[in-house]
């Protein structure tokens, strides 16, 4: 089933539906830049592999395969995060549900402008994200490593649509087993100003080792 109201959604790439464990190992660069293009404009972020190696090493192989393009950004809270990487396509959001990653040891703060995975328990990672839009540092003792911090375009990132907020009951927002369940189509039919992901592209890459 294919369920994005962002752009043509035929055929999901092979390695968003059918990665192989050889991929999935293969280690990233030792950092990289992304060009994220959102519907209200640019942002950019830099990843550091030293910071957090296994988010940084599947942010790389997800980034490389496309998987951010069309998805939404579902939980968009005020002076507190922004968080997106459910996808669009359930058959692909079913694929990656399981593909959980160890956590990373944590290495920097979540400040403003920081990255990291959001998680729902320990060794839970999987391909959600959220930049922080303040201090956020009491999320380092609950183990969320940051992987990556927002190196321009922030205000791109801080005017992103916010009126739907936390799912309910604290919020109007979208449920994420919803999101898993229905894709884009439940997010493009009830909740219709969320902002999107057009692409995100890897623009540059270091490797020293």
């Amino acid at each position: 089933m294919c369920a994005t109201a962002v752009g043509a959604c035929s055929r999901a790439p092979t390695p968003l539906l059918a990665p192989t464990p050889a991929q999935l190992a293969s280690p990233g660069p030792d950092s990289f830049v992304v060009r994220v293009v959102t519907s209200r404009g640019p942002f950019e972020i830099k990843v550091h592999r030293d910071w957090a190696p296994r988010g940084a090493d599947r942010l790389h192989y997800l980034a490389a395969a496309h998987y951010y393009d069309g998805v939404r950004f579902f939980r968009v809270v005020d002076n507190f995060v922004a968080q997106f990487g459910l996808h669009g396509d359930t058959a692909v959001s079913r694929d990656w549900r399981a593909r959980r990653i160890d956590d990373d040891t944590v290495r920097r703060s979540n400040v403003r402008g920081t990255i990291s995975y959001a998680a729902g328990g320990p060794n839970t990672r999987t391909t959600q994200l959220f930049i922080s839009y303040k201090d956020n540092s009491r999320l380092d003792t609950l183990g969320f490593a940051v992987v990556a911090q927002v190196v321009s375009g922030m205000g791109v990132v801080d005017s992103l649509y916010k009126g739907y907020g936390e799912a309910a009951p604290r919020g109007k927002g979208p449920a994420q087993g919803r999101i898993a369940a229905e894709g884009n189509a439940y997010l493009a039919r009830e909740f219709p100003l969320l902002d999107h992901i057009i692409t995100a592209r890897i623009t540059q890459e270091w490797r020293h080792r």
